[in-house]
């Protein structure tokens, strides 16, 4: 594992128009990561920041579950984490139980990457036991409600598959399953080697380490679920934040995985360092700076105004902003605020309501 780099060579600034290409989004994950560690110490612990952690936890739960297959709407999730099961009359038991479990997991992996003062810190920076806890939690709920029809009574929560694994889309073949303890030793080794690469934001090893496990398949079910939560794991463990693979790129994502069974890592590394860089610009960035300090553009767009509209009045000098280094605008919430109530006075427009905080 880890035999191929990516080259995060110096591009010119970005035109600010359309998508980015996966060379600028690696340049942007460094810079936004060093920009994070520089002014507010590295990702704030839960204390700090409830209100960020709680949006990833539930955009988190919705995307992953409805990767494989879960029906519920993210306000049907946000309604199930935040008051219980309430519409369970609407839905089938079971779909319900499967976010709860995932949201119940992806908890624990956010309390326990972040801790400081937790035995990975100064050990593994992944282990055997970690897998299984977040399987077992991930899958505990519905299982006991629809248990898989052909399981064995070894193969419960927790626990690696005794079955055999058909042959993927890919022609990837899973180990078989008298293979797969001794497949999963040697993968936490590669995974713990990670850290000690001089990268400081590895994630290419820790995709190429997500595409491993999706490989080895070592559960009967809930591998996809598991392996993104473990990556995530990992993630905030190296000081990063987790990765959000959204339903609406669930082709995108599967297709990387299928190219990473061939080694080509490329599509797979672009799509974790898109997400992890959308929950930093998006979430964690612009609530960590308040209304006064500066952040990408892009961050402060909302109802009100477009990431174009704001794109424009920089430019041309309406919206109070500066380039950085790598050519993007940065603009503070307070400075958007200020922009669209001349805009708005100018119009004879009453200002809108300031956009979520």
């Amino acid at each position: 594992m880890h035999s191929a780099n990516i080259a995060y060579t110096r591009v010119m600034p970005p035109r600010g128009r359309g998508r980015p290409s996966r060379n600028e989004v690696y340049v942007r994950l460094r810079h936004a990561m060093d920009d994070m560690k520089q002014r507010f110490g590295g990702l704030p612990s839960r204390m700090e920041a409830e209100g960020i952690w709680r949006d990833i936890w539930r955009e988190e739960a919705h995307n992953s579950t409805a990767i494989e297959g879960n029906t519920l709407l993210q306000r049907e999730v946000d309604e199930l984490l935040e008051h219980g099961l309430t519409g369970a009359r609407r839905k089938d038991l079971t779909e319900y139980l499967v976010v709860r479990g995932y949201a119940s997991a992806a908890e624990w992996v956010y309390e326990t990457g972040i801790d400081p003062g937790g035995d990975w810190s100064t050990g593994e920076l992944l282990t055997l036991t970690d897998v299984r806890h977040i399987h077992r939690t991930t899958m505990g709920l519905a299982w006991e409600v629809a248990p898989l029809p052909h399981a064995r009574p070894e193969e419960g929560p927790g626990q690696f598959r005794h079955h055999e694994i058909e042959t993927f889309a890919s022609g990837m073949k899973p180990p078989s399953w008298p293979m797969v303890d001794a497949e999963m030793h040697d993968w936490l080794d590669n995974v713990n080697k990670i850290r000690t690469l001089e990268d400081p934001y590895p994630i290419e090893a820790v995709a190429e380490s997500h595409a491993a496990f999706e490989r080895i398949h070592p559960f009967v079910d809930g591998n996809g679920r598991t392996g993104r939560l473990v990556s995530n794991l990992v993630l905030v463990r190296l000081g990063m934040p987790p990765a959000i693979i959204y339903n609406r790129d669930r082709n995108r994502y599967l297709n990387a995985l299928s190219r990473a069974d061939s080694r080509d890592l490329g599509a797979l590394t672009e799509l974790f360092a898109r997400a992890v860089l959308n929950n930093l610009t998006r979430l964690m960035l612009p609530k960590l700076a308040g209304p006064a300090r500066f952040v990408p553009i892009a961050t402060l767009a909302d109802e009100r105004i477009s990431h174009a509209a704001l794109r424009s009045a920089a430019a041309r000098g309406a919206l109070k902003a500066s380039q950085d280094e790598l050519g993007q605008w940065q603009s503070s919430r307070d400075n958007v605020d200020e922009y669209l109530a001349q805009r708005n006075s100018k119009r004879g427009r009453p200002s809108l309501p300031r956009g979520p905080q």
